[in-house]
């Protein structure tokens, strides 16, 4: 299964900020019991590598993402822990290389038609849209989704987008797209 099958299929990605390795293991336990395929855990505290170590070893039937990637070497440090993908809050040309040269799924965070265009020359078809409600979300995707058919963001096709105007359109935003596709901290 490819990475975007593997997303498609976890439908839903949680975000977990590590506070202990054993609280995160069973956070996680608790997620797959409830459906949940696939998980965040963000690089935000001393915790989380360890975390990610320990969620894969006790929970191997969930894919793994390491968040909050914000350069190569933590990029390194998340896939040397077991990291199935890597999630940012932003682009790089610096995580984009690190990406590619490592052989590394990566899920870049983008708020600009420029910086979908340099993912895309890097090869990378699905982004993050971050921060979503802040950088017009839904409407932003679809408009999006004209001049870059082939970008997905998130799992979300921009022509899978349902049309629906004002406050339905704000709880459609956090239900589905709270960092593009994510449950959690956006």
């Amino acid at each position: 299964m490819s990475f975007a099958d593997d997303l498609a299929a976890a439908r839903v990605l949680p975000v977990v900020t590590a506070q202990d390795v054993d609280s995160t293991v069973a956070l996680t336990q608790a997620l797959l019991k409830g459906g949940m395929r696939a998980v965040e855990i963000t690089l935000r505290t001393d915790a989380a590598l360890d975390s990610i170590r320990e969620v894969k070893a006790a929970v191997p039937d969930v894919q793994v993402a390491a968040g909050t990637i914000t350069n190569p070497r933590e990029m390194e440090q998340a896939m040397a822990a077991g990291a199935d993908f890597c999630v940012s809050p932003g682009i790089s040309e610096a995580l984009l290389h690190c990406a590619g040269e490592n052989n590394v799924n990566f899920l870049p965070g983008v708020a600009t038609a420029s910086e979908v265009m340099l993912g895309l020359d890097f090869g990378v078809g699905m982004f993050k849209l971050f921060p979503a409600e802040a950088v017009g979300g839904i409407p932003l995707i679809k408009s999006l989704g004209g001049p870059f058919p082939a970008a997905r963001f998130g799992w979300l096709d921009p022509g899978e987008l349902p049309s629906v105007p004002g406050p339905a359109q704000c709880n459609l935003l956090r239900r589905f797209l709270d960092g593009v596709g994510q449950v959690g901290e956006g």
